[in-house]
């Protein structure tokens, strides 16, 4: 992998970090190309359980697209390629945090919005910069589930930056930290979800999802479902068993 794009696992938990601070982060073609490589990669690594995303430096987690590039290449609609959208173009069913170090805007604002979690440090600030430079956002239709729809208007059409505050008062970042703490809160809560039983924490994720696109009753109907096997696995006895025995549970992931 590019050194724009790193990739290291520590109890397993996968750090995806944009390496290029210099330009704030800029999703270069370089970058963009990390990133899939990145999510693929953690897609298939059996020894991480949970990904973080984040950015170098204090400034920037992605200022969103490189505008110096995409001017030289005349880019029009964007392929559908141009950068990996999580459960879009690119699946997994192990979650995804987002570590928002400094301002997540445009492309940016779109890796937030697409992960799982989000943990920001207090200096963070998001916003949906196209209508500033007459691009489109069409990644953008989820986030009146995430957030109401007045907000999502007032975000898109004023291309306004919000606080981090803002953003987690509003229900886009589950938490704020200072953001000397950002690093190990991300790598606390990552590590929380990993040493939940695998089977529940990803039903629980597909669960979010599908209760989205379903309605109530289709929805409760297609979790019934989706849970069945989790009840049905060698660590839906491990689970009441270890607290018998009050010892830490041995998930085997089946």
């Amino acid at each position: 992998m590019d050194d724009v794009v790193t990739y290291e696992l520590a109890d397993q938990v996968a750090w995806l970090t944009i390496n290029r601070p210099e330009a704030r982060n800029a999703l270069s073609a370089a970058v963009r190309e990390g990133l899939w490589e990145g999510f693929r990669r953690f897609a298939g690594d059996a020894d991480a359980a949970v990904l973080v995303l984040t950015g170098a430096g204090d400034k920037a987690f992605c200022a969103g697209g490189d505008l110096k590039e995409m001017a030289g290449a005349e880019m029009k609609v964007p392929p559908p390629d141009f950068l990996p959208y999580l459960q879009r173009s690119v699946k997994t069913d192990k979650p995804v945090i987002a570590a928002v170090n400094g301002v997540a805007f445009a492309g940016g604002f779109l890796l937030a919005q697409m992960a799982d979690l989000v943990i920001a440090a207090d200096h963070a600030r998001f916003a949906i910069t196209e209508a500033r430079v007459g691009r489109g956002s069409p990644w953008a239709a989820p986030l009146p589930w995430l957030i109401p729809p007045r907000v999502a208007m007032e975000i898109m059409v004023t291309a306004q930056p919000i606080t981090a505050q803002r953003a987690y008062e509003i229900g886009l970042v589950n938490k704020v930290v200072p953001a000397a703490d950002l690093r190990a809160e991300a790598q606390a809560m990552a590590a929380g979800i990993a040493a939940n039983a695998p089977l529940s924490v990803r039903a629980a994720k597909q669960l979010v999802y599908l209760s989205a696109e379903l309605g109530w009753s289709a929805a409760l109907d297609a979790a019934d479902e989706l849970y069945e096997p989790v009840y049905l696995s060698e660590d839906a006895q491990e689970g009441p068993r270890s607290f018998a025995e009050k010892r830490p549970p041995q998930w085997k992931g089946r």
